[in-house]
């Protein structure tokens, strides 16, 4: 109860509901036939964990018809309900910010390949992962002020817990900087958690792959890094 929904239909018929959370100013949006139910999270603190805890994000817009994609540190600040982030002015992506533009931000978590071989069961090979998507409007920050401050606070919540550098809003170099990017604000928030996590396996399966999950996630990405680098 108290809960408002809205039913719509796209052209594949795909049922959609726009529900309205426990927070204030949080949505979610639940698909019915697509992505399966046991995909999709309605979890929003545990959304919120992914945003902040993989930051780096695919902000997605369009213009004319013209799609673009910018991969840059997005945080959510809990206070107001909105992602923050700026974009260097020279990305031609800039022009597609407009105030009241819609915008989606995609957070990708861990995710690997899900060989059979792992399960008690007969399966199919797979690939699990976490994503959030989150829909909104920009709000531009024109304000230089106002910029320089969005720097100084996502720079605090990158360097947490230890916070051996702390950007100075009165920093000279923040003066010449600011003129160099677009600070913005996305809000009126919808949230959709995909959580792959092969939650349809039984119990035990559902561990083996959560497990999976975990060792493919570290024992990995150093071998690989290493071999970027060369």
């Amino acid at each position: 109860m108290g809960t408002t929904s809205i039913q719509t239909f796209g052209p594949s018929f795909k049922a959609v509901w726009t529900l309205a959370g426990k927070k204030k100013g949080i949505r979610k949006i639940k698909y019915t036939l697509y992505p399966p139910p046991h995909h999709q999270s309605e979890d929003i603190q545990k959304m919120i964990e992914v945003v902040k805890q993989f930051p780096l994000a695919m902000l997605v817009t369009a213009s004319e018809g013209t799609p673009f994609i910018t991969h840059i540190p997005v945080i959510y600040n809990s206070e107001s309900n909105k992602l923050v982030a700026h974009i260097d002015r020279s990305n031609p992506q800039v022009a597609s910010l407009v105030n009241g533009a819609n915008a989606t931000v995609v957070f990708k978590g861990p995710d690997a390949y899900i060989s059979p071989s792992i399960y008690t069961t007969e399966q199919l090979p797979t690939w699990n992962y976490l994503l959030v998507h989150v829909t909104g409007t920009i709000r531009l920050l024109h304000d230089p002020n106002v910029a320089k401050e969005t720097m100084v606070v996502m720079t605090d919540f990158l360097e947490a817990p230890d916070y051996k550098y702390q950007l100075q809003k009165e920093d000279p170099k923040m003066d010449r900087l600011v003129h160099y990017i677009q600070a913005f604000e996305i809000e009126n928030l919808s949230w959709e958690g995909k959580f792959k996590l092969s939650q349809d396996k039984n119990p035990e399966d559902f561990k083996r792959a959560k497990e999976a999950l975990i060792r493919k996630n570290t024992e990995s990405i150093r071998n690989f890094i290493e071999t970027i680098y060369r």
